[in-house]
C-alpha cells in the first residue's frame, strides 16, 4: 500500500482552488484508496489504471500534479508517464510511488525527469503535505531537455558507429577477415541515415520495411570480402548491441513515451537491413561459384 491506512486522513484546505491530480496505479485497491484520499484533502482527481489510459488523459485534459506507480506491469511504466506529462504540462508536479527505497544507477538518472520519489509506505498527511509543497514551490525545472530516440541516434551515429567497430575488433569471429577502418564501416552511415528516416517516418505495427540498395550492395560487398553468413548475422547483433548502448548513455534526455515503439522500429530496421544484405550474399554467392 502506498501508505499506512491506520492513519488519519488530512484535514482538507477549503481556502484554496481545487489542483487537478493524475493518479496511475494499475491495482484498482490503491488508486481508489489514493483518489478517495486526495479528494477528500481538496483535489480534483483522475485516475488511470494503465499507461495508455494515463497518455490518454494527459492528452485530453490539463493536470498540475502527476502521482503515478513505478512499476505497472511493465519496469519502466511510470518513467513512460512522467516523460509524456513533462511534454505536454512541463509545469506539473511530478511525483512517482516506489516499494524500492534502493534504485540502480540508471533508474536514477532517469528519475532526474521526476520532481520527486515518494517511498511506500506513506501516510496520508505525508503524501499531500508533499504534493502541497511542491505546488507551493513549483515543479522542479528538468535539467536536460528531452529528446526522441531519433535526434538521439542521429546526433550520435558517429560515436555509434566508432563504438561498433572497436566492438568488431575485440570479436575474432568478425575479424579474421582483415579490413581497414573505413571498409568495414563503409555500410553504417547509410544504415543510420535509413534508421533515422523509419524513426522519423514511422511505419504502422507489421508493415515491411523499406527495401534499401544500400544493404543490398552492403551483402554483395561482404561476400566479395570473404565474409561468411554467419559473420553478417554477428556484426548486426553487434550493431544492435553498440545502438542500445548509445541510448543507455543518454537515459537522463530520453523521451519514455515513445521508447517503445521506437526500440521496436530500431529492432525491425536492423533486422530487415541484415535480410536484405542477406538475400543479395546468396545471390553473389550463386553467381561466383
Amino acid at each position: 500500500m502506498p501508505y499506512a491506512q491506520s492513519d488519519k486522513l488530512p484535514v482538507v484546505d477549503q481556502t484554496t482552488s481545487k489542483p487537478r491530480i493524475l493518479v496511475v496505479d494499475d491495482e484498482k485497491a490503491n488508486r481508489e484508496t489514493l483518489g478517495m484520499v486526495l479528494e477528500f484533502s481538496g483535489f480534483d482527481v483522475v485516475i488511470a489504471g494503465d499507461v495508455n489510459e494515463a497518455l490518454k488523459q494527459i492528452a485530453s485534459q490539463p493536470f498540475d500534479v502527476l502521482l503515478t506507480d513505478l512499476h505497472m506491469p511493465a519496469h519502466g511504466d511510470g518513467l513512460t508517464v512522467v516523460s509524456a506529462m513533462r511534454h505536454s504540462h512541463p509545469k506539473a508536479a511530478t511525483f512517482i510511488l516506489s516499494g524500492y527505497p534502493e534504485m540502480s544507477a540508471a533508474t536514477s538518472a532517469l528519475l532526474l525527469q521526476t520532481d520527486q520519489v515518494l517511498l511506500k509506505p506513506m501516510t496520508p498527511d505525508a503524501l499531500v503535505e508533499a504534493i502541497r509543497k511542491r505546488l507551493r514551490e513549483g515543479a522542479i525545472p528538468s535539467m536536460h531537455g528531452v529528446e526522441s530516440v531519433c535526434a538521439i541516434l542521429g546526433r550520435e551515429s558517429i560515436a555509434t558507429i566508432d563504438d561498433w567497430y572497436r566492438r568488431t575488433e575485440l570479436d575474432p569471429s568478425v575479424l579474421f577477415i582483415h579490413l581497414e577502418q573505413s571498409e568495414r564501416c563503409e555500410h553504417l552511415p547509410a544504415l543510420f541515415r535509413d534508421l533515422v528516416y523509419r524513426l522519423r517516418h514511422p511505419l504502422l505495427l507489421g508493415t515491411h520495411a523499406l527495401v534499401s540498395s544500400d544493404a543490398a550492395e552492403h551483402g554483395r560487398r561482404r561476400q566479395r570480402q570473404g565474409y561468411s553468413a554467419a559473420m553478417l548475422v554477428e556484426e548486426s547483433r553487434m550493431l544492435q548491441v553498440s545502438i542500445f548502448q548509445t541510448l543507455q548513455n543518454n537515459l537522463r534526455t530520453v523521451d519514455f513515451s515513445l521508447l517503445l515503439g521506437d526500440i521496436m522500429a530500431i529492432a525491425d530496421e536492423v533486422d530487415s537491413q541484415l535480410a536484405q544484405a542477406m538475400t543479395s550474399y546468396t545471390a553473389e554467392s550463386n553467381v561466383t561459384i
